[in-house]
């Protein structure tokens, strides 16, 4: 049975939700599901904005055949040619061989690359700028080149002020029946989603993210539809502030984030004790174990905080693994202006500390905070007085 949502009048939700695939895009943990957003619009002209995942191709197909009822789709809008927006597209050219694909030139060529589309189907190529009138509403295209794909580009409804927004605005999580964020408590229950889906996918293109929220501020926006995540009709002032504060690498919450890599529970110990000098100091402290927790949870968790903890056994002659590996990933995702502080662990060379270093120099505006605090095996006595006077380095930064 079909499942459709009312935006407006004739605006309809016809994406779909997934609550079965463990990861999305093979990496990221959705134990909430995901949801692929698409918009049909209904006037003289109908337009469909953008498909879904092969994972919901059905009930997607289902949604639009049941929206239209038996009238003909005229156009249908490209924003984003990642296959989880893109993949029922060779199934709608096939089912509704009338359409016309509206995108911009370089999504077309990567198109070509994906899908072998009949050569029949009618192709309408836009710039920056160019408006498309289908009746009542009259539908703008404005290029946002790496957000985060080079060929995204999003649509401004100028007769309702409605932006759809294509990957910008998203979060991780299914709709379990809302569709608008202000059905839900969104701070609450759905801001560190959002955080976790901005930085792990986005969050390498700030600058970007910028350049676009520049063009958004210049249009009269009423209403947002993401790809992922809920529409915004109300208050949506609230996810850009977020925007901005991430995509300007500015941090949410001054406190420090710990993240450890442990092979014995030493350097968790020497961590551990960090973060009690830290709160006897009056200092929020997050801690996070980086052999359990995910590497993209502590992508996002860098962006949130101020000041940032990176505790690391020597494995190998080289970072304990895991802890490598989320420092490797915070790096990818172009971290800055952070305050950094390192603690090392090693039984006959402890080389940790120096290769996070070196890892976390890559970025900019990262200042490093104190000695590093190096362990040899476990935390003896004459170690507790480095690991305080950390804790004082870093409440001096304060």
């Amino acid at each position: 049975m079909h499942c459709i949502k009312k935006i407006t009048d004739n605006l309809l939700w016809v994406g779909a939700n997934d609550r079965r695939t463990a990861l999305f895009e093979g990496i990221y943990d959705i134990p909430d599901g995901m949801a692929y957003n698409s918009y049909l619009l209904m006037d003289e002209k109908t337009v469909l904005f953008d498909t879904v995942d092969k994972s919901v191709r059905s009930q997607f197909l289902e949604n639009v055949a049941a929206t239209l009822n038996g009238k003909p789709l005229d156009y249908m809008v490209i924003h984003h040619l990642e296959p989880d927006h893109s993949a029922t597209l060779e199934a709608i050219c096939t089912t509704y061989p009338e359409v016309t694909l509206v995108s911009n030139a370089k999504s077309f060529a990567f198109m070509a690359q994906f899908f072998d589309i009949d050569s029949k189907i009618k192709k309408l190529e836009v710039k920056e700028g160019e408006a498309l009138c289908i009746g009542v509403h009259n539908l703008k295209f404005v290029l946002a080149p790496m957000v985060h794909w080079p060929e995204v580009m999003v649509t401004f409804d100028e007769t309702t002020g409605t932006l759809f927004s294509a990957d910008a605005f998203g979060g991780f999580g299914a709709l379990n029946g809302a569709i608008f964020a202000d059905e839900v408590d969104w701070l609450r229950d759905y801001l560190d989603e959002s955080r976790r889906y901005y930085t792990n996918i986005v969050g390498k293109y700030g600058p970007q993210v910028q350049a676009l929220l520049a063009k958004a501020a210049g249009l009269d926006i009423k209403m947002i539809c993401p790809l992922h995540g809920f529409v915004w009709r109300k208050n949506f002032g609230e996810i850009i502030k977020y925007y901005k504060l991430w995509s300007a690498y500015e941090p949410e919450e001054q406190g420090v984030m710990i993240a450890y890599g442990s092979i014995y529970g030493n350097t968790e110990n020497a961590a551990e004790l960090l973060s009690c000098h830290l709160r006897d100091m009056g200092i929020r402290t997050v801690m996070f174990d980086a052999s359990v927790t995910p590497a993209p949870r502590i992508v996002a968790e860098s962006f949130k905080w101020s000041h940032l903890v990176f505790a690391a056994a020597t494995y190998n002659n080289s970072i304990f693994t895991k802890m490598d590996n989320a420092i490797t990933d915070v790096v990818a995702h172009n971290i800055q202006n952070r305050k950094v502080a390192l603690i090392e662990n090693g039984s006959w060379v402890a080389a940790s500390g120096k290769l996070m270093r070196q890892k976390l120099e890559a970025c900019k505006g990262i200042e490093f905070i104190g000695e590093t605090v190096s362990i040899k095996s476990a935390v003896k006595q004459e170690d507790l007085a480095q690991i305080k006077a950390l804790a004082q380095a870093i409440k001096n930064t304060f």
